[in-house]
């Protein structure tokens, strides 16, 4: 039997390995334990001098006092093979994703702190929502954006706390435009741009219903050289005129995307949902290759954490 010891030693030996893999590439935030145990359904990732501790909802486990109990062994436990003070080791329980909850919030008012990532700066946050302030698994996509961001009009679609844009303004982007809803997040973003001495008047940020500016963008003639596009799974909100399920709705997404391209314009399409299929011509007047491969990051035990594309509008 699989115990509460076997999990502090697969961290510790996880931890070893990754941290080294981690500082040759000056990285400060990784990926540690991701359920490689099937009884510690866990994912555990370090943020520079603090870690994130998330439990996966199992819906055949019930949950009692004896297991809130285990529960704290195991916090005790990862906290140990990290060598971290408990403290400094957020846990929370994940549960599979409900329309609109991507970013709630805990409740909790959490401490914002400031991790590296690629020579750039991000002011993360393990407490205050589900999730961090900065999505670990789209480290080699950022990446990808920086290196052909040179002289760019770039287009961040919900943009969240904005770390696409850091890294194309990074790369010499000529300006770009970050849409999201949330007031929270675009502040956020905001706070990072400022962190990372990124021009405001070149790189600005709107909230908008995403679904709906598509449209008025396309009818006001904006164009693009490159599009970030990574929707939410499902997101409803009162601000939304339609609720968004990415299965159904990235067909027209793409297309409207697509709109907004130059010729020989670049879009990134990715998605976090594990059932995903691209329908039959989602692509259609691009040509795309699946590049999840190159972009899930070595560090990710699951290969299928998200799916993405590199699609380049045709010529013609």
């Amino acid at each position: 039997m699989t115990t509460v010891v076997d999990f502090a030693n697969r961290v510790r030996k996880n931890a070893r390995h990754w941290g080294k893999w981690a500082r040759r590439r000056s990285i400060q935030c990784y990926r540690v334990y991701d359920r490689d145990i099937p009884e510690f359904a866990f994912a555990l990732d370090r943020y520079g001098e603090y870690a994130h501790l998330q439990e996966y909802e199992r819906s055949s486990v019930e949950d009692d006092a004896e297991r809130g109990e285990w529960r704290s062994q195991v916090h005790l436990a990862a906290a140990d093979g990290l060598e971290l003070p408990p403290e400094r080791v957020v846990m929370k329980r994940r549960a599979r994703r409900r329309a609109g909850e991507q970013h709630e919030k805990t409740g909790e008012s959490g401490q914002d702190f400031v991790v590296e990532e690629g020579g750039h700066r991000f002011i993360v946050n393990l407490e205050a929502h589900l999730d961090t302030g900065l999505f670990l698994d789209h480290r080699n996509t950022r990446a990808l954006v920086q290196e052909e961001a040179k002289g760019k009009r770039f287009l961040n679609l919900f943009s969240y706390t904005g770390s696409f844009t850091v890294y194309a303004a990074a790369g010499g982007a000529a300006d770009s435009i970050s849409v999201d809803l949330s007031n929270t997040y675009l502040d956020w973003a905001q706070r990072n741009f400022e962190l990372n001495r990124i021009d405001a008047r070149r790189h600005r940020l709107v909230r908008a219903d995403v679904l709906q500016w598509l449209g008025e963008a396309g009818r006001a003639g904006e164009r693009f050289d490159l599009i970030v596009l990574d929707p939410p799974s499902v997101s409803k909100s009162k601000a939304m005129v339609h609720a968004l399920d990415v299965q159904e709705d990235h067909p027209a997404l793409i297309e409207a995307c697509a709109r907004l391209l130059n010729r020989r314009g670049v879009l990134y399409f990715s998605t976090n949902l594990q059932r995903f299929r691209a329908a039959p011509g989602a692509f259609d007047g691009l040509e795309a290759e699946e590049i999840s491969e190159r972009t899930v990051p070595e560090d990710f035990r699951n290969r299928r954490i998200h799916r993405c594309w590199r699609a380049v509008k045709a010529e013609r």
